[in-house]
């Protein structure tokens, strides 16, 4: 085998590889922005719609890389991948349209996947489409002889047309530093936001309980107006929301007093860190954290992190 040939062998394997690999990342993020999508994140205003479109185009753009292995579509890959990333560290640092994400571990799984996804991709955009590196594109003779006829033309044209198609088509110098360059910081900078971010959001236990009326029920708010949520696996001595779980229904901390119109009995729980948590007629009381506004109850009848949760209700 003439090394010209080698070469072209290896680096057919080499955009193989990376096409599977930039495939299979795209679609594992799609994947995780799709439990998350259905396990909560779709009653989140327009922050659900969003992950909705996340994970169709996560898809279609890992079938597109996949089944053609276009620079184009490994370039829309990339970009893509790189600006989901931006997303979440956009949320996770100031917040997107109301809602502020916390640390959790789908979504620092999720953004690493993004900057390998981005990695793959991009270099997978970069290299050139069947010829390998040293075999000149000016010289289509030079090319072994099962380099199919449409490359060796493609060849031909750009160098024929202009130099400037040539080194494209050759490749650009110096794209795999800034790659590399690019997914070391992604990942410095990933790792120092989800550092800095907090990993629950307790309810402050200051002020009384209030009631409001919320679809034309009473439900039981915190001082602030937020619904308070209890959740049916839990026991009148017992949280079983830690976790994950925790980060999105946070858990109400402390005593916390009566308000006008609540007469139902208050105490509290210690939970698994030694944190007292706030009950209410022997539930354990949480906040949910896509109830971005007072008035909101969007928690309510959701089957999430192994049970249902309901709204605190106020009769009488």
């Amino acid at each position: 085998m003439t090394d010209p040939h080698r070469r072209l062998v290896r680096s057919r394997e080499q955009q193989l590889g990376l096409r599977l690999a930039g495939a299979g990342l795209l679609g594992a993020t799609g994947a995780i922005h799709l439990d998350l999508y259905l396990t909560g994140y779709r009653s989140i205003p327009t922050i659900g719609v969003l992950f909705l479109l996340q994970v169709v185009a996560a898809f279609v753009l890992a079938a597109a890389v996949l089944v053609t292995g276009n620079r184009l579509a490994a370039a829309a890959g990339a970009g893509f991948a790189l600006s989901t990333l931006g997303g979440y560290l956009l949320s996770v640092w100031v917040g997107l349209f109301g809602f502020k994400e916390v640390r959790t571990t789908a979504g620092i799984v999720a953004g690493v996947a993004e900057v390998a996804a981005f990695a793959a991709l991009a270099v997978l955009a970069a290299v050139p489409a069947g010829v390998p590196a040293g075999v000149p594109a000016a010289a289509p003779a030079d090319v072994p002889a099962d380099v199919p006829a449409a490359r060796r033309q493609t060849a031909t044209r750009a160098a024929a047309g202009s130099p400037l198609l040539a080194r494209l088509q050759a490749g650009v110098p110096g794209t795999g530093w800034a790659i590399a360059g690019v997914s070391i910081v992604a990942l410095l900078v990933l790792g120092i936001s989800v550092a800095g971010a907090g990993g629950t959001a307790p309810v402050s236990a200051g002020g009384a309980l209030r009631t409001a009326k919320i679809h034309g029920v009473t439900v039981l708010t915190n001082a602030k107006g937020f619904t308070l949520y209890w959740f049916a696996p839990d026991t009148s001595a017992k949280s079983v929301c830690n976790g994950t779980c925790a980060a999105y229904w946070p858990p109400v901390r402390g005593a916390l007093a009566a308000g006008p119109g609540v007469t139902a009995k208050l105490g509290t729980i210690k939970r698994s860190d030694g944190s007292s948590q706030a009950t209410y007629n022997g539930h354990p009381l949480y906040t949910y954290i896509a109830d971005t506004n007072p008035g909101q109850a969007n928690g309510n009848g959701l089957n999430l992190n192994g049970g249902v949760w309901h709204e605190v209700t106020v009769t009488g």
